[in-house]
């Protein structure tokens, strides 16, 4: 941990960094949603959504990184069981119970929604307080936005092929 770069930050780091690991276990989760839901993804377009599911839980586990180096810098240390993920999400996990591809898009949308959430507050929160994070968050919350919009075209894309047959 450098001391120069934890004392810049303008805001009790101890609450920054539990926030951060909320993240962090949010975007485990998000990670092994994505992951499973493309291996088990059925219906039409099923490769498409499994690709999409693949490259997003590709992009969740990069966000990981970036949120874990960010908590190591500033002296704390990421969450490191998947308990703990557990009991600190802000989203959660849905386990893909129903393998239909609308079901598994709607899953995974509603945590795109509340990621977007999520790094909004984070964003407001370390705004003017701490630029690093501030940039960090900033690339991630891009990300889901944009993750959110390649789902809802995916679904959108779904609906039309089920009403033209």
């Amino acid at each position: 941990m450098g001391t120069k770069g934890r004392s810049i930050v303008g805001m009790d780091v101890d609450e920054l960094l539990a926030t951060l690991n909320r993240a962090f276990a949010d975007e485990w989760l998000a990670y092994y949603q994505y992951w499973l839901g493309a291996k088990v993804v059925k219906g039409p377009m099923k490769d498409a959504v499994a690709s999409e599911l693949l490259l997003h839980a590709t992009e969740e586990l990069s966000h990981a990184d970036m949120l874990a180096a960010r908590i190591i810098q500033l002296g704390g240390t990421p969450l490191i069981t998947p308990e703990e993920w557990f009991k600190n999400t802000h989203c959660g996990y849905d386990a893909p119970t129903d393998a239909f591809v609308k079901e598994i898009l709607a899953q995974n949308i509603k945590g795109e929604q509340c990621a977007i959430d999520v790094y909004q507050k984070v964003l407001e929160m370390v705004k003017d307080k701490d630029p690093v994070t501030y940039n960090i968050v900033l690339t991630i919350l891009e990300q889901e936005v944009e993750h959110e919009e390649d789902l809802q075209s995916l679904d959108e894309d779904i609906e039309m092929l089920m009403i033209r047959k």
